[in-house]
């Protein structure tokens, strides 16, 4: 007999792993296969020309079904995402609150109507000079869209994260690929998802969740000709991965990737002297925050040599040193953080300052700090490689022109931060125009971890941060990625979109000034 057999699971079944001790529980899930994501694709295309009808009220009312289907799942929502993700329960029950915001924020932005972007140009008489045609313009959704769950948002950047909630109020229906290392978490938001359809009356087809360890699904999503868009959070290789098999694609479809970021704290002198220590202690709460497994961890710190650098050097390393280990998301989430700390270690130009306290668990990473020199640091492009987990290096620059020079050699970034003091305001004003270059948030004493839902955020920048720097997964402007703009020239008011009729009552650019 077969170990399969002894064990009553499939050969391509798998099942979830507690990550605290590493072992598997709880039922078995099949992994979904090309068949699958042929038919998830397939309903949804079917489902996209009946949902895309949908009036703005009616879709904003299904978002809120399914925030309201989530808080429904109760405590079994939160007790599962903890053992598969080892993240604590106060921050799983604001990740939920987040997730429950966000398609609320979007039900917000459906019913207020600026999002479908309405323009008109009114045709003018035949003796005016020069005369126009008649031109109305709306934003059309894109079609179905792929997206993949992250490793380390089980909810708020999974099955009805952020990419998900935007694509559905843009008016696309979602194909999700769940992340393996949450399965169970991912079929209970799922199911939430799947109740809201049906009591919404929609097609089935509007949502599918695909489960599967294996690359294979992916790439079978994305290959399929019914997928209009992709949205990922995840590493630069995955990213990069979609990105190609997106363009090799007949038709090629934008990837919306977010991937690879280690947000630069910039230190700057007045600031460090006299706040040396307590920046020390208050940055190693933001390395440290969920393991360091956050998109927006400060994994670069740069300062330049002078007072209070030594301070804040001795605050951090005294705070790194107490800090407890943490579970880390997956095995192999942690001994890559591991291999990339000893990576670090072993360069001859970099120094280890201080190691967070061992840990018992499978999985458990211990933060760590380390510095070098402005010089070092432009030598050695791996130093600027993005380590996933609690860990960050300090620059430590020479002189302002060194630093301006580490900032102008930094790859595209999430975030650039300036700690600064009203003495510093002049160095600030050169540098800033520098990191609007870099990233898509500048963050002004405060630090990088901890990304606001709301209209004027954006969670992205240049690549490698994102695929398409012009784009951010989080706020109300994400819904624009999946949209398209039409223009319709002649029409009747009967043929035109309701939209767009002069009876529509919805905020519009006339000739270029704002009218209702």
């Amino acid at each position: 007999m077969s170990n399969d057999e002894k064990t009553g699971v499939t050969p391509n079944a798998f099942r979830s792993v507690d990550a605290a001790t590493g072992q598997p529980f709880g039922e078995p899930f099949a992994s979904d296969g090309v068949d699958r994501v042929r038919a998830a694709c397939a309903a949804a295309d079917a489902a996209f020309d009946v949902y895309r009808t949908t009036d703005a009220k009616s879709r904003a009312a299904f978002l809120e079904r399914i925030a309201e289907e989530i808080v429904a799942l109760g405590d079994d929502l939160i007790v599962t995402a903890m053992r598969e993700s080892g993240l604590p329960r106060p921050r799983l029950e604001g990740e939920r609150g987040r997730t429950v915001g966000q398609l609320k924020l979007f039900a917000g932005v459906l019913r207020r109507g600026g999002w479908m972007g309405l323009r008109i140009d009114p045709a003018t008489a035949a003796d005016v000079t020069p005369a126009r045609v008649d031109l109305r313009l709306r934003m059309v959704p894109l079609g179905p869209v792929a997206v993949f769950g992250a490793s380390n948002f089980p909810l708020a950047f999974s099955t009805a994260g952020g990419d998900t909630a935007s694509a559905l109020a843009a008016g696309c229906p979602v194909v999700v690929k769940g992340h393996p290392a949450h399965p169970a978490t991912g079929a209970l938001v799922a199911s939430a998802i799947h109740t809201a359809v049906e009591a919404c009356g929609l097609p089935a087809g509007v949502f599918a969740n695909l489960t599967g360890p294996g690359i294979e699904l992916g790439a079978a999503l994305v290959k399929d000709p019914a997928i209009t868009a992709v949205g990922f959070t995840g590493s630069r290789a995955g990213g990069l991965a979609l990105v190609k098999l997106a363009q090799e694609r007949d038709v090629p479809i934008p990837v919306y990737a977010e991937m690879s970021s280690i947000n630069p704290v910039l230190l700057l002198p007045e600031a460090l002297r006299a706040r040396g220590d307590a920046l020390g202690t208050a940055f190693v709460g933001s390395l440290t925050m969920g393991a360091g497994q956050f998109c927006t961890n400060p994994g670069l710190l740069l300062a330049i040599e002078g007072d209070g650098v030594d301070a804040f050097v001795e605050a951090a390393s005294g705070a790194v040193s107490k800090a407890p280990a943490q579970t880390m998301l997956t095995g192999a989430i942690h001994g890559a953080y591991e291999r990339s700390v000893d990576t670090l270690r072993q360069k001859g130009e970099v120094t280890a300052v201080a190691q967070g306290l061992p840990g018992d668990g499978a999985s458990a990473g211990s933060a760590a700090l380390f510095a070098t020199t402005g010089k070092a640091f432009l030598a050695d492009k791996a130093l600027a490689h993005e380590v996933f987990g609690a860990s960050s290096l300090l620059v430590r620059c020479a002189d302002e022109a060194e630093l301006q020079a580490v900032v102008a050699a930094a790859e595209g970034q999430l975030t650039m931060t300036l700690q600064m003091d009203e003495g510093d305001t002049a160095l600030a004003a050169r540098l800033v125009p520098l990191l609007e270059r870099k990233c898509g948030r500048i963050v002004v004493n405060g630090w990088p971890t901890g990304v606001e839902v709301t209209h004027a955020m954006v969670h992205g920048g240049p690549f490698p941060a994102t695929s398409d720097g012009r784009s951010t997964s989080v706020g109300s402007l994400a819904i624009d990625r999946f949209l398209r703009p039409v223009s319709y020239q002649n029409f009747a008011q009967a043929l035109l979109p309701a939209v767009l009729r002069d009876d529509a009552g919805l905020p519009r650019l006339v000739n270029g000034v704002p009218a209702a």
